[in-house]
């Protein structure tokens, strides 16, 4: 259990490094507030679905499917509780404010952080099981978490609830994966090189952003202590006692455990860029529930590993 936590503190630690880096180019003007958007349009639109297609790339085997429709159950199951709670929560806050809070304390940080994680902990398998909540993470950031962020903007269009990259990305992977069908090599080394991006560049966005805001004003007021407590404690723990009354055990709660603990997904910054929402309050929120998660995510994977392994 101690190897878990170490591995677990090591790699949050890691990514707050990366948007140590990000903070300082956005102090020193390196990054540009132009620039930054053309960059988050590049990570939603090509780095993400790389990686989803990329992780989709196994040859099809029974067990396999068996294992990747229990995490896609754990999946929908993480994102029932966290909506549930978001909603009973956050319903007296100002509109704008409102959209983000509950965005952040729905989603996760499963992709970019989730995935580099799983591959420390649990390898090749980890992030496959990975991906199924992935799927769930796109149909619903796509569909619903569009909905919450754009409602009333005019950069909300229907159509892209259904054709817009997550989605797409979904689907090919699937379809890879259910066809056997390997990508050639001239192909899949491009398309690796741009999923190895998942990680850092978004954590630079959201140091960037953060450099906009003075430090002191991190931690920010109640409701965002109360996303803290929604996002990175009562989610993941309420779901890891279902699963585990389920009788789910081993790799995949692990790694559904990983997914759900995660700290707010990094798209909350990207998408509040994208929609004109709460620009600052979305970077503050991810920044500080990625901190906190040091703690609390080694605290919880820690012990997922402890009693998924009886």
């Amino acid at each position: 259990m101690l190897d878990s936590f170490v591995v677990v503190g090591t790699q949050v630690l890691t990514l707050f490094i990366l948007i140590g880096i990000g903070f300082a180019c956005g102090k020193l003007k390196l990054l540009q507030q132009a620039g930054v958007k053309n960059i988050n349009d590049i990570v939603i639109y090509i780095v993400n679905p790389c990686l989803i297609v990329s992780a989709f790339q196994r040859d099809f085997e029974k067990s396999l499917l068996h294992n990747f429709l229990l995490a896609l159950t754990g999946a929908v199951l993480s994102h029932l509780i966290c909506l549930i709670i978001a909603l009973l929560v956050f319903r007296k806050q100002e509109e704008g404010k409102r959209k983000v809070l509950r965005f952040a304390s729905i989603f996760s940080n499963c992709g970019f952080m989730g995935v580099p994680l799983l591959s420390a902990l649990l390898g090749p398998d980890g992030v496959f099981y990975g991906a199924a909540y992935l799927v769930v993470f796109n149909l619903l950031i796509w569909s619903y978490g569009q909905y919450i962020m754009a409602k009333g903007s005019e950069g909300f269009e229907t159509k892209k609830i259904i054709l817009n990259p997550g989605v797409i990305a979904v689907v090919i992977g699937l379809i890879f994966f259910f066809t056997s069908t390997r990508l050639p090599q001239i192909i899949m080394i491009p398309v690796d090189y741009m999923a190895s991006l998942n990680t850092p560049v978004p954590m630079l966005i959201i140091g960037y952003t953060m450099s906009k805001f003075k430090p002191a004003d991190l931690l920010g007021g109640i409701d965002e202590v109360k996303v803290y407590l929604i996002r990175l404690i009562a989610g993941p723990v309420l779901l890891l006692g279902v699963l585990y009354a389920m009788g789910l055990r081993g790799i995949v709660l692990i790694a559904v455990i990983v997914s759900a603990s995660a700290p707010t997904a990094a798209l909350t910054t990207m998408f509040a860029i994208k929609f004109g929402c709460d620009e600052e309050l979305s970077a503050r929120i991810v920044s500080t529930s990625t901190l906190i998660s040091i703690v609390t995510m080694t605290l919880i994977v820690g012990f997922a590993s402890y009693i998924g392994a009886l």
